[in-house]
């Protein structure tokens, strides 16, 4: 005779509570874009193949993610599991609002003059839905986000979330570097991308950590670590803040001015006028990042 071991094998809440209902969501909405754009809609170029990439990424991960908590799979697996889907709840929000925005700047349109109104009218439609998917995302990071006073998981505090976004800006300062930004033309820029670099890392490593469940191996308190690693990365990025735009606007090292005849997507001034803003960006995010780590106290998990 087979005797109960206590509790269901499914977790309905997984899919039947709000979070599970965004999820669900999540998925319907991921599946309707990309296929929208594979059937009739159509991508080309980088852009288009980094929109299809963020929408087959994002709707993989989230079957995974809603399948293990279905299943109560999750619990064998040797990774913080609240962690690891506040952190990609977050960078799915990023990259799906992204997408969003890229896909109709460069495919959309409601004239159709260059492409048939079938083609237009599928692109008008993976538009809509591809918003729809980040507001689903969105909605997750709003209901699982850490409240005043609550226990939680690390990831899901501001702090934790805005390392997330941190490292996403860096991601695109790193594309606007590669895009004939040309950082080596001085040392002092070249400064300025060890600095994109270091702070990148560390904050992954940040993350990874605490996705993997690991902060209780280092020999200092981890909310210390990231407190004197936060502060750290104000300082250089505020070094970055000042230096990058002397030596790419100054008339002394570069053009205060777009110059005229350069063509469009592939002038360098451009991809710097990117780095010096998302420069800003990232060190006011630290900022508000150093504020919150004072308000919060880091729990192990074992």
């Amino acid at each position: 005779m087979m005797e109960s071991s206590g509790g269901p094998y499914l977790n309905t809440a997984a899919v039947a509570s709000p979070v599970g209902i965004a999820r669900l969501l999540q998925v319907a909405f991921g599946c309707t874009t990309f296929s929208l754009v594979a059937h009739q809609g159509g991508f080309s170029a980088a852009y288009g193949t980094f929109c299809m990439f963020v929408w087959c990424f994002c709707f993989a991960v989230t079957i995974f993610i809603i399948t293990c908590e279905f299943t109560r799979l999750h619990s064998c697996l040797s990774i913080s599991w609240g962690n690891f889907t506040a952190a990609f709840a977050m960078l799915a929000t990023l990259m799906s609002i992204t997408a969003a925005v890229i896909y109709p700047l460069y495919f959309a349109q409601f004239g159709c003059y260059s492409i048939s109104c079938k083609v237009r009218d599928f692109r008008i439609a993976a538009s809509v839905f591809a918003g729809l998917m980040f507001i689903a995302y969105a909605v997750e990071v709003f209901l699982t986000r850490a409240k005043p006073g609550q226990v939680t998981n690390y990831m899901a505090t501001v702090s934790g979330l805005l390392k997330i976004v941190q490292a996403f800006v860096a991601c695109i300062i790193f594309g606007a570097l590669v895009n004939d930004s040309q950082y080596t033309n001085y040392v002092a820029t070249q400064w300025c991308v060890a600095v994109y670099g270091f702070c990148f890392v560390v904050t992954v490593v940040v993350v990874a950590f605490n996705v993997t469940g690991r902060t209780a191996m280092l020999r200092c308190p981890f909310e210390r670590f990231v407190v004197i690693y936060t502060f750290m990365a104000i300082l250089m990025y505020v070094s970055a803040a000042v230096i990058w735009p002397v030596f790419c606007f100054d008339s002394k090292y570069g053009s205060p001015w777009r110059p005229y005849l350069c063509s469009q997507g592939k002038c360098p001034w451009d991809s710097q006028l990117v780095i010096a803003i998302f420069t800003y960006v990232n060190l006011v995010l630290y900022i508000v990042d150093l504020a919150y780590s004072q308000r919060i106290r880091f729990v192990s998990h074992p």
